[in-house]
């Protein structure tokens, strides 16, 4: 990928995250990157293409962040906060009607997001149980397949919108609470006790 169709990625992406994506256009796209649609055809040949390398190259950046959090945090239930104020913060700054777009309109980005979840998402999850209990801090008698893949059906449940409707029920406010009642289900009594003292708190 050369520089400039990594420029016009990031770029879309601002606007497909702003404004959703099935009201979006290739001329909307062009007007809002000041180029013509023709060069925007030069490096994407379609919307679907576009939307395709938008989604691929968020999720790359938001795996490195992600990694990052294990090499920097704590223990790992400082872990888990780092990342759920990340997600936080991710889905707070997404129009919500963008990943009801993608799965109606965009099956293919769509499932390079539904990989990302059962992939990467679950494995992290199951790298970060072991860790906490190697630390002390996790019970020893956790099923980390189950509970693993329940973070994930959460994660998925909070993006599908059907369990929880927006804008009845925002998507950072459920994913703080999910990962309240993870934390509070997996971790032993000293576990707790770092947890209460280091209280997610999404308003600092």
């Amino acid at each position: 990928m050369n520089p400039k169709q990594l420029d016009l990625i990031e770029r879309a992406g601002l606007v497909f995250m702003k404004l959703g994506v099935r009201s979006v256009t290739m001329d909307d796209i062009a007007n809002h990157l000041g180029i013509s649609k023709k060069t925007l055809y030069n490096h994407f040949n379609d919307k679907s293409h576009l939307v395709r390398e938008i989604i691929s190259l968020r999720i790359e950046k938001d795996q490195s962040i992600v990694k990052s959090f294990a090499e920097n945090s704590t223990n790992a239930i400082d872990e888990l906060l780092q990342m759920s104020k990340f997600v936080i913060g991710t889905l707070s700054s997404i129009n919500p009607t963008v990943f009801h777009d993608l799965k109606k309109s965009h099956p293919d980005a769509w499932q390079i997001t539904v990989k990302h979840r059962w992939d990467f998402v679950y494995n992290q999850f199951i790298i970060n149980l072991q860790r906490g209990i190697k630390e002390g801090l996790y019970r020893k008698d956790i099923h980390q397949e189950i509970y693993a893949r329940l973070h994930v059906v959460n994660v998925d449940a909070i993006i599908e919108g059907t369990v929880f409707p927006w804008p009845e029920f925002k998507f950072e406010s459920v994913f703080l609470e999910t990962c309240r009642i993870h934390i509070r289900a997996i971790a032993n009594e000293k576990g707790l006790e770092y947890f209460k003292t280091h209280l997610l708190n999404t308003d600092k």
